[in-house]
């Protein structure tokens, strides 16, 4: 096995001023050991990790990682500097930057030693011998615990005081905690947080048991741990493996950072929710969902990235719908004419010879498609806010919109509904022998008849007539109007490409099909066309001028050409993410064009993706192409003209043909 990380790995001198220059720098050093292959490929997967969350930990410690097909061998590259670098981190700049480069199929025994490490960053002797060594080759040893700095031993209970006999609160059993951590990568973060955790439980005198979910696997832990656990505290950005393992145990649901930088708060929340007699809603088959108290992927962060994902996931599981039954229609009108969709059912009058029948057979189940939008769209926000228990209230909030022409806000008000009545039910304390039963009969009885009683009584006529007039302002809309919605709607699906920002505008487009009108139908085919650009444009530009981009790049804008033409705008995030100042607003220029052209032209769409492939069901698909030309257009000239205005030095960094070489410090 080659060592992790030798001296020519070390820069204890690092001169990069932000995380991106200290990365390069580091990265630098990679090549030049024959550890990557790709320099800029490489830095794009690392800028692409570091997009998820930032990698800076408090104590002034950045860990930038990812694992990449261009790393030949896990190695690790370690950097100090003086001024500090910003890595997110909220104690301020990191002077100790750890850069783990772990290749796609890294074997487990080297992401062991990189999960070593990352515990012994929480060992602050650890972090001052290497703030304090001159030597890049006893930096290199020390990293790969050769020549670990002792650290002070815990204190022991002196034999003196167990033999005067044990106070009251020492022969109390010991508060007992049993823990998970994850992180996306499951290199550093993972490991980091287990090992904060147990260095505070420790102080505070808690026996506490982790199971790491890492890249390496997870050894689960013994059922008897559990059993015996007071309390459970998930520190996670992924989803908790086997959850129904810690049913009926208060469980504080947080971000895998929290657990770094806060174990002692956890740990204390942990406590007060075991002393208030809180359990969770797990069920034994994992279903149900814990009470998040930081950002997580159970919790989410703040409201308002909760309510975002929320409906998300609602979104998610309505689309399958949309995206069949809108192809449905649109290929029986393809045959039968608009006329079509009057005809009668199928079931008492269909005749195989005619054309007519067949058309009225697709538009019949399409529009039997498109009636479980608004319940399927209720259901699954309320399932995304608390999981099984609420698909039952949520999908009856979504039947009862239908009922009285809520549409689709009334599934959206439905579902969020549902999700709070379920969690508002799951925290009741309820005897041991009824918690059976509460996920399967008592939780979507009770949640049912209120959010029933709410939508029929209270909250559903005020939906409807703001259903109403929004389906009444986009059936108005006509010439500067129309453009200026296509241009905002442009910017929005251009500006994150795939996220938060491009995901409502998305939702909005196919909410409006869920009771489709001229106006919904534009927005639409708006949407996507603009949709389309981000790629399309990438691809354009490396085609154009090949001497502006990497060899990656290069490869990714052959890519991009199939990935735009079928509306998968993430298709240019590779490009975005190695070069975001210049990218960007050239795409999101783009898209604006398209847009507002996509709206003036009066493009309508009745499919909810497919990208070139849906043409012949667009209305006016000339003209549609021509949108999708011109926006790309713009698009391409701005990219091309920004990244022709920057300096030479990248030119420093690699060459034509992919290899790479060290810039001199």
């Amino acid at each position: 096995m080659s060592e992790l990380i030798t001296a020519e790995l070390v820069d204890l001198d690092l001169s990069a001023e932000t995380k991106s220059e200290a990365a390069r720098s580091l990265a630098g050093r990679m090549v030049s050991a024959g550890r990557v292959t790709d320099l800029d490929g490489f830095l794009a997967d690392v800028a692409a990790r570091e997009a998820q969350m930032p990698t800076g930990l408090d104590g002034g410690i950045g860990i930038p990682h990812c694992r990449s097909e261009h790393v030949a061998a896990p190695t690790l590259a370690f950097g100090r500097s003086r001024r500090g670098i910003d890595f997110g981190a909220a104690d301020g700049p990191a002077d100790l930057v750890f850069l783990i480069a772990a290749p796609a199929g890294a074997d487990d025994d080297h992401l062991t030693i990189l999960s070593s490490l990352a515990r012994r960053l929480m060992d602050p002797g650890f972090t001052d011998a290497l703030r304090a060594e001159a030597d890049p080759a006893v930096a290199a040893a020390l990293i790969r615990g050769e020549d670990a700095p002792a650290t002070a031993p815990e204190p022991e209970d002196a034999p003196e005081e167990k033999a005067a006999g044990p106070t009251t609160e020492q022969a109390a059993e010991p508060f007992r905690i049993v823990a998970v951590t994850s992180c996306p990568t499951g290199i550093a973060h993972t490991y980091m947080a287990a090992e904060s955790l147990e260095a505070a439980a420790r102080t505070q005198g808690v026996v506490l048991d982790v199971e790491t979910q890492g890249s390496a696997g997870f050894e689960r832990l013994d059922p008897g741990v559990i059993a015996a656990a007071d309390a459970v505290i998930w520190a996670h950005d992924v989803d908790v493996r086997e959850k129904g393992r810690f049913a009926g145990k208060p469980v504080v649901d947080t971000g895998v950072k929290a657990g770094i930088n806060r174990p002692a708060e956890l740990i204390a929340e942990a406590r007060a929710k075991a002393g208030r007699g809180e359990i969770s809603g797990i069920a034994e088959d994992g279903a149900g969902q814990a009470d998040g108290t930081d950002g997580s992927a159970g919790s989410s962060g703040h409201f308002g990235v909760r309510l975002r994902t929320y409906l998300m996931s609602g979104v998610s599981y309505m689309v399958p719908f949309v995206a069949a039954g809108g192809l449905l229609i649109a290929l029986s009108f393809a045959i039968g004419g608009y006329e079509i969709a009057g005809a009668k059912s199928v079931a008492d009058h269909f005749v195989w010879g005619e054309a007519a029948s067949w058309a009225a057979l697709l538009n019949q189940i399409g529009t039997a498609a498109f009636g479980f939008l608004v319940p399927v769209l209720a259901g699954y926000i309320a399932y995304g806010m608390a999981d099984r228990p609420a698909l039952v209230p949520g999908f009856v909030g979504g039947a009862i919109a239908l009922t009285i022409d809520a549409g689709f806000l009334g599934g959206l008000v439905a579902g969020l509904l549902a999700g709070a009545a379920v969690m508002t039910i799951q925290r009741v304390k309820v005897h041991p022998t009824l918690r059976g039963i509460m996920p399967v009969l008592v939780i979507p009885l009770l949640a049912s008849i209120a959010v029933g009683f709410l939508m029929f009584i209270v909250v559903g006529k005020p939906i409807a007539s703001l259903q109403n007039a929004l389906t009444d302002w986009l059936n108005g809309l006509s010439g500067s109007n129309a453009v200026i919605l296509g241009v905002v709607l442009g910017l929005m699906m251009c500006f994150d490409m795939g996220g938060p920002l491009n995901k409502v505008a998305y939702a909005f487009a196919v909410g409006g099909l869920a009771d489709p009108t001229p106006g919904s139908l534009k927005v639409m085919a708006a949407v996507m066309a603009a949709g389309m650009v981000p790629p399309l444009a990438m691809a354009l530009a490396t085609t154009l001028r090949r001497s502006l981009f990497t060899r990656t790049e290069r490869e990714n804008g052959r890519a991009a050409w199939v990935l735009g033409a079928s509306f998968i705008t993430e298709g240019a995030i590779p490009f975005a993410a190695a070069d975001p100042l210049r990218v960007i607003p050239s795409v999101m220029a783009g898209g604006a064009v398209t847009g507002a052209l996509s709206m003036a032209f009066g493009c309508t769409l009745r499919a909810p993706h497919g990208g070139v492939f849906v043409v012949p069901l667009i209305g006016e698909p000339f003209l549609y192409l021509l949108a999708i030309a011109v926006g790309t257009a713009v698009s391409t000239a701005l990219v091309v003209a920004l990244k022709g205005m920057r300096r030479a030095p990248d030119s420093n960094a690699h060459v034509d043909d992919g290899s790479a070489v060290t810039v001199a410090a």
